[in-house]
């Protein structure tokens, strides 16, 4: 139910109130309706509301104190590095040489620019020990799609074309099997042993001469490296198959360890993620791939490269798997990230690694005795932990969410991934202090203690927020999109 207590801007409304004034027409008045066709003229005027200038700014101030974000509160997103974004970044994507640019200017008017993507390729290709990177993908996922139709391509290019199954764990992104899908792949599941790691056994159960890929993220979704990559490696690779790497989670790795070092030939980056570009709202990310040389052939065209003093775009490139992403990639989001790289130097980004480590090892083991560590074992920068434990009590992982709620704390990462049963996954990152760290913990351990003195309490929250609980299936299924005056 919505707090009434904020009244909608359609309810502010009194006639004749205006909150806009428009400059005096300095154009030749037309035939609006000879210019644009009967059809696209509207009949009536349309049923906005009437409200004052000042009336519109607190409305959607208001309304955006309803949002909650890193620069608002944590955001312990697991598997989905929510950290914060430096506002530096954002002064530099707004000069004007960035921001005013066209994406259909000659190549030789907008050097600076081009000359910054092509820093950008380089800088994340020594991150990653790949041989070349791409920046046209949009996002994540995008990448990941492209990643595996450049590895279809690389096989059917050698003339194999039984290669029809890409290998996925149990514990992977959701993004991994259905990109696979949507590539054209069979997604083939290889199980975790005991400690959250891919099972090697399982792994040469699965592999056969049909195996185009495995794809994996190390750390993986449980926040574990795994120990055995290298031999995850030769078994691939002896088959015939490739190495695809998720980078979702790079952020506990960078300038520790490079997927290129680990034998993975194709590895999709999360800029938005690792390098603090804006996340969440639907984008835009970017989701760069970087491949060995063999696969450079197959790279998104066109190819941003350098011939003599000039940065300049290679469309000629008969194997390629054609562009993915109109113009060159999310540019402004490129911008951000090189600025991230540029500012925290090779040092920085190691200390990145080793704050995000840091940070969830202490969390984890501040809560495991209040909920049950299904990998006792040190993290990377996430872990894992479940509520199984309170659910005996009637209080499920879901309703220790909503509960969160209230002590203002946006939920972590919850019944994923599917083979923890009640999950809670956790990512505090690099960028929150301990004191934030610890009134977190301090809220998880008295909503379990709540949990077991007064589950109700738990079981109906949230409490403080301005919509309470909704049935959420009925909101998922027939979602209610827009404000009507009728209810």
């Amino acid at each position: 139910m919505a707090n009434q207590d904020f009244p909608l801007i359609f309810e502010l409304s009194q006639e004749s109130r205006t909150g806009f004034s428009l400059p005096e027409l300095d154009v030749p008045e037309t035939n609006v309706e000879e210019q644009l066709g009967e059809a696209y003229i509207r009949k009536n005027e349309p049923d906005l509301p009437e409200v004052s200038e000042l009336q519109i700014m607190r409305h959607y101030t208001a309304l955006s104190k309803r949002n909650h974000g890193v620069d608002s509160g944590f955001y312990p997103l697991g598997s989905c590095t929510m950290k914060y974004n430096p506002k530096m970044n954002e002064d530099v994507a707004r000069l004007a040489g960035f921001s005013h640019i066209h994406p259909y200017q000659a190549p030789e008017t907008v050097q600076g620019a081009l000359g910054l993507m092509y820093d950008l390729q380089t800088t994340l290709a020594e991150i990653t020990g790949m041989d070349t990177v791409t920046l046209q993908p949009a996002a994540g996922a995008h990448g990941e799609w492209t990643g595996l139709m450049m590895i279809r391509a690389f096989h059917e290019g050698n003339g194999d074309f039984q290669r029809t199954k890409v290998i996925v764990p149990d514990s992977a992104h959701g993004t991994n099997p259905a990109s696979a899908t949507v590539a054209g792949f069979e997604a083939v599941t290889v199980k975790t042993n005991e400690r959250g790691l891919v099972d090697l056994e399982d792994l040469k159960r699965v592999v056969d001469e049909k195996t185009a890929a495995l794809m994996l993220t190390n750390p993986n979704t449980l926040g574990l490296f795994e120990e055995d990559i290298e031999e995850m490696a030769a078994i691939i690779h002896d088959a015939g198959g490739k190495l695809y790497y998720d980078g979702a989670n790079l952020n506990a790795i960078m300038s520790y360890a490079r997927p290129g070092d680990m034998g993975f030939d194709v590895v999709h980056l999360n800029l938005h993620k690792t390098f603090t570009g804006p996340h969440g709202g639907g984008g835009p990310g970017s989701g760069p791939v970087g491949v060995t040389a063999e696969f450079e052939p197959f790279l998104p065209k066109p190819i941003l490269t350098k011939q003599d003093d000039m940065f300049v775009f290679d469309g000629d490139r008969p194997q390629s798997v054609g562009r993915v992403k109109p113009y060159y990639g999310n540019f402004g989001i490129n911008v951000r990230a090189y600025t991230y790289i540029r500012t925290m130097g090779a040092e920085g980004l190691r200390k990145v690694s080793e704050y995000a480590v840091l940070n969830a090892n202490y969390m984890m083991r501040r809560l495991q005795s209040e909920f049950d560590l299904p990998y006792d074992q040190h993290c990377k920068h996430e872990f894992v932990i479940s509520g199984k434990r309170q659910k005996k009590l009637g209080v499920r992982t879901l309703d220790m969410a909503k509960r969160l709620l209230d002590f203002g704390y946006h939920p972590p990462t919850i019944y994923f991934p599917i083979n923890v049963d009640e999950a809670f996954m956790v990512e505090p990152t690099e960028t929150e202090s301990k004191e934030t760290l610890d009134e977190f913990v301090d809220a998880m351990i008295q909503i379990s203690n709540e949990a077991k003195e007064d589950p109700e309490l738990v079981q109906n929250a949230p409490h403080t927020t301005i919509v309470s609980r909704m049935d959420e299936t009925t909101a998922a299924r027939k979602p209610v999109l827009r404000y009507s005056k009728e209810g």
